[in-house]
């Protein structure tokens, strides 16, 4: 399948965050427990239409089928050259590239917007993401045991980094 990409726009948000709230229930990829609202997500939906932090969007049929974000890391200065890659994808299309496509597409386009280094947040037992991102080059840079907890059960975060360029 040939996927593309383009910058979201507000009509965008409540197909994101549908598509967000479509994880909760598996305990596999958010750690919040509840769906989320519209409302609630304005603010970061805001907080990406930088050009140096952007949301992208996946379309297929005229529905958005999958999304990923750059966000700002630790949100000092000298993180700058850093963002962490959030990927969600519609039920409907797991399994198909599209996740793999999105991280590709999120390595290359970074040096455009001055990245050196990619961070991903991946529960531990979350193996399509963990696979996902060690098959694109991330090591494991952290691992944070029992962080979470998931409906009574402890869950791991692991810290995925990528470095892109040295830091110049």
């Amino acid at each position: 399948m040939q996927w593309h990409y383009r910058v979201a726009e507000a009509a965008d948000l409540p197909q994101i965050v549908a598509i967000y709230n479509s994880t909760v229930a598996s305990r596999q990829v958010t750690a919040d427990t509840e769906p989320v609202s519209v409302e609630s997500r304005q603010t970061w939906f805001s907080a990406h239409q930088r050009q140096d932090r952007p949301l992208w969007v996946v379309e297929q049929a005229g529905q958005v089928v999958g999304w990923l974000s750059f966000s700002s890391f630790y949100g000092r200065p000298a993180y700058q050259g850093c963002a962490e890659v959030s990927i969600y994808l519609a039920e409907s299309v797991r399994g198909q590239g599209l996740g793999r496509f999105l991280l590709q597409s999120a390595i290359d386009f970074a040096p455009s917007i001055a990245l050196h280094t990619l961070l991903g947040f991946v529960f531990g037992h979350n193996t399509p993401s963990v696979q996902m991102f060690e098959r694109f080059g991330f090591a494991r840079w952290g691992h944070l045991p029992d962080v979470a907890e998931l409906d009574g059960i402890a869950r791991d975060l692991l810290i995925f980094g990528l470095r892109l360029k040295p830091i110049d």
